[in-house]
């Protein structure tokens, strides 16, 4: 087999205005330039972009003129750019289709599901096959193997086999606990040396199968809590042995967040806006979006609208902005009544929930109103986990008649 190298990104997110700024959405138009800046210094043999290229499945004009503009780059330094679609750029429905099949007919990109055999060769060295995203696991589930059967994979032993997907595979050690799991491992093929995942924002790599199972991560900040997570992507150099050797990119251009967390239980309303604001002066930085998160339980009577968040967010004089996020609660239930009302036999576990709801609602609302809200709360759970969405639209309609 022939050595090679190919370079993994995705989660690119381009055209993603975050927080309605036009200065973020050239942040996200950015990382992608760097990410090609970087490929074209690497001289890889290909690029792999594991899905959300774009934060919609409809870019604006100005987006898709730059990433037109980047790939027109890539093509001219020789470096075919292999794609799948992932859950924000998959096609909305079969009329309007996806925004990668015109890029892929103006030969800017090969999108691996829309070709025969899902597949692309490299000959004397690899085979790469690509699945499109299905969104939920519901439809992954039912979609991906009849998927499947028509575009069968065929890892080639000789070569080094790489299977793109853009979902969460359901394993603790690689699936965040607020990403909901798309997949079970099982349905994943065998016979692939290198398993190229989108969706999960961390970077991540490790032992799947018979091969590894590499998450290339974000290239921006795409949510607050990943702000910590590095930004980068994979270059892979494969050897004559089929060895894979993986050097993870960092990038440069990633607008620094910084995450301002302080918990305020016990601390009236005036004192956490005073606190807050003092916080975010002492941590203003030019062109960073400063972060306060604001958590605790609130004084009794005490409401987290009298907080004053207007003054917390022009406190800065030189940060891009300031975002407050606030996770106060106004009141909190005692163990003593959370222990007594849920220490019962599981066929009274609805009425115990109702009694847990009401005691919660009843610190803010009148008694009718919050035995109407606790109820709410009650008849949503089980529709909410069981993906019932229908009956979850039917009682939040009922309840706002």
């Amino acid at each position: 087999m022939k050595a090679f190298s190919f370079v993994h990104a995705s989660d690119l997110h381009m055209g993603f205005a975050q927080y309605g700024l036009e200065a973020r959405r050239r942040d996200f138009d950015l990382a992608f330039k760097e990410v090609v800046d970087k490929t074209i210094e690497l001289k890889p043999d290909f690029m792999i972009i594991a899905g959300d290229l774009f934060h919609s499945a409809r870019p604006s004009n100005i987006t898709l003129e730059n990433a037109v503009r980047n790939f027109n780059r890539l093509r001219e330094a020789g470096i075919r750019v292999l794609t799948v679609d992932g859950s924000h750029d998959s096609a909305p429905n079969v009329v309007t289709g996806s925004i990668m099949s015109p890029l892929d007919s103006a030969g800017l990109i090969y999108h691996l599901p829309r070709h025969e055999g899902a597949c692309w060769r490299k000959q004397g060295c690899c085979y790469v096959y690509g699945v499109p995203n299905f969104r939920t696991r519901r439809r992954t589930e039912e979609l991906l193997p009849a998927f499947m059967e028509q575009n069968k994979p065929s890892p080639e032993p000789a070569l080094f086999n790489i299977l793109v997907f853009h979902m969460a595979l359901d394993l603790p050690s690689v699936k965040p606990p607020y990403i909901e799991a798309e997949a079970s491992p099982e349905i994943m093929p065998e016979g692939f040396q290198y398993y190229a995942g989108g969706h999960i924002h961390e970077a991540s790599e490790g032992k799947f199968k018979d091969g590894l199972l590499v998450y290339s991560g974000c290239v921006e900040t795409v949510d607050y809590e990943e702000a910590r997570n590095r930004k980068g992507f994979y270059h892979v150099q494969v050897d004559e042995n089929g060895a894979a050797h993986l050097n993870f990119v960092e990038l440069e251009s990633s607008r620094k967040f910084i995450i301002l967390e302080r918990d305020f239980s016990g601390v009236i309303a005036s004192k956490i806006t005073e606190q807050a604001v003092q916080l975010v002066k002492d941590a203003d930085e030019s062109g960073a979006v400063l972060i306060p998160v604001l958590k605790g339980v609130l004084p009794p009577e005490a409401s987290r609208s009298e907080v004053d968040l207007v003054k917390i967010r022009t406190a800065a004089e030189k940060a891009l902005l300031v975002h407050p996020v606030v996770l106060l609660r106004e009141s909190e239930v005692s163990e003593e009544v959370v222990r007594s009302i849920f220490e019962s036999e599981f066929k009274d576990l609805k009425t115990k929930a109702f009694e847990y709801f009401l005691s919660i609602f009843s610190e803010r609302y009148g008694s009718e109103e919050a035995a109407k809200i606790a109820q709410l709360a009650v008849n949503l759970v089980e529709p909410l986990s069981k993906k019932q969405e229908e009956k979850v639209m039917h009682a939040l309609e009922e309840f706002l008649q």
